[in-house]
């Protein structure tokens, strides 16, 4: 079951990366609260996209925030990413925490 506080803040700050890097080349997902099409690259329209990241709410929430760093949290097996566009190490943290 989705918490709604986190259902929220997974939305909002996913929106967030989304408006600080736009495109459709990366699909970040935080199952199974939301995820977002993002990063400059080749347009991804139908089927998996070549990059992906994927992770649970509390790793995301922590990496936005500053509370974990990109390779902390990817050598502990926290993030799946996969293509040469899946890393969002030099976007955050992306806010304060509320």
């Amino acid at each position: 079951m989705r918490d709604p506080k986190v259902l929220s803040e997974v939305k909002s700050t996913l929106a967030l990366l989304a408006d600080k890097y736009p495109g459709k080349a990366i699909e970040v997902r935080i199952p199974p609260y939301a995820a977002v099409q993002c990063g400059e690259g080749p347009k991804h329209t139908r089927g998996t996209p070549p990059n992906v990241i994927e992770m649970e709410a509390a790793t995301w929430l922590q990496l936005v925030y500053g509370e974990r760093s990109w390779a902390d949290a990817y050598n502990d097996g926290l993030i799946s990413a996969s293509g040469v566009r899946a890393d969002l190490s030099h976007l955050l943290p992306l806010s304060e925490k509320p």
